[in-house]
């Protein structure tokens, strides 16, 4: 079914650039500013919500927290879909939240991101708004 396959392929897309983030958030220096100042400074300065972090600290943990938001979706929608399509298919709530998943990381990529996770991100909408429309036309 072609459901089935796109939601596959776009969570498994979605999962890909997860993993990657999650990676270059732990094992890698490309989160770091450029200005090498500036993340001297991130690592020194607290948040005025609360002096117990640094904004360093809040960076690497939002960073890893996205990366976790973006892995879970393949881990909850890859077995479901590959197993037990029907559930998808019975219900307006799972077909569509992958779109409004996919659509609020779209809107993020398109202000915040750069070209290469939009790029990513649009192939997961497609993925995601065909399978509904599939599913609930």
């Amino acid at each position: 079914m072609i459901e089935q396959i796109l939601l596959i392929v776009g969570s498994g897309i979605l999962g890909v650039l997860g993993i990657a983030h999650l990676i270059y958030t732990f094992f890698s220096n490309k989160f770091d500013a450029y200005d090498k100042n500036v993340t001297a400074a991130m690592k020194k300065t607290t948040l005025v919500l609360t002096k117990e972090t640094t904004m360093w600290k809040a960076w690497i943990g939002f960073n890893a927290s996205h990366s976790l938001g973006a892995i879970l979706v393949p881990l909850f929608y890859i077995p479901l879909a590959a197993n037990n399509i029907s559930i998808i298919q019975d219900s307006l709530w799972l077909s569509t939240l992958p779109v409004l998943i996919g659509l609020s990381y779209f809107a993020l990529a398109k202000k915040y991101w750069f070209k290469i996770p939009l790029i990513g991100i649009s192939l997961v909408c497609g993925c995601f708004v065909g399978a509904a429309v599939v599913i609930n036309i």
